[in-house]
């Protein structure tokens, strides 16, 4: 619970990011962020304590069965892909987005650049103080780009982060569950590649659909184990 450690001013507005699926060969990366206001630390150490005991973690280590009872317990409604909405955790009102940056955006811009930019959005969808007294805590060991300008609020990069952080680990498991859900989506149009098991991760037998289907239109033509099975020009 890294934030008990990193945040000692109060009160001040909590935003936490994380991405996933930048290494999958087809459909979006999708960026989840939860945003929170606190006002004192007792109130932070009370929530982020208690989402560990729903054992909130690293969404890659947990089933999707487990993840859907966290978002349960939570009264996260199941919500179309792209979605947001609030919800009230410990007397605490917490607001959550996804964010997705498509296949095209990925093949135009490379992966970083996309999931930066997906997570800058995010942020600035979500931030509601003007970035005066925000805290903004990404997953990874990169801070978001900023051009022309610092940035708007206090960024802190956590390497590992939807490990050491509940509040980072409970926006990976909503985009996990909204990337998911999308590419099951998927599957229905595109069932050759097994999207609703595979979720568009390199895995196999994927590669092995590619290389005799070749690749369909979500597919990240820009990827390798893509980009040499593309119809020549």
């Amino acid at each position: 619970m890294i934030e008990l450690k990193l945040l000692t001013d109060f009160p001040q507005e909590i935003i936490a990011i994380d991405e996933v699926g930048r290494s999958p060969l087809s459909g979006p990366v999708v960026i989840g962020g939860v945003r929170l206001r606190i006002e004192h630390f007792e109130d932070l150490a009370t929530l982020v304590r208690s989402l560990r005991r729903q054992k909130v973690k690293d969404s890659k280590l947990l089933t999707h069965e487990a993840r859907v009872q966290i978002l349960e317990k939570l009264n996260i409604p199941t919500l179309p892909f792209r979605e947001q909405g609030n919800f009230q955790w410990k007397g605490i009102e917490i607001s959550f987005v996804t964010w997705e940056m498509e296949h095209m955006v990925i093949d135009q811009e490379n992966i970083l650049q996309a999931s930066l930019r997906g997570m800058k959005e995010v942020a600035q969808h979500l931030c509601q103080s003007n970035g005066k007294d925000t805290t903004v805590l990404i997953d990874g060991h990169m801070k978001l780009k900023w051009p022309d300008s610092s940035p708007l609020w206090k960024e802190i990069p956590i390497i590992k982060g939807d490990v050491k952080s509940p509040l980072i680990g409970l926006a990976a498991i909503i985009a996990k569950e909204k990337r998911d859900a999308w590419m099951r989506e998927m599957h229905v149009s595109y069932p050759h590649y097994g999207f609703d098991t595979n979720f568009g991760y390199p895995t196999r037998a994927h590669r092995m659909a590619i290389e005799l289907h070749g690749p369909c239109p979500i597919h990240r033509k820009s990827f390798n184990k893509v980009k040499e099975f593309l119809p020549s020009e």
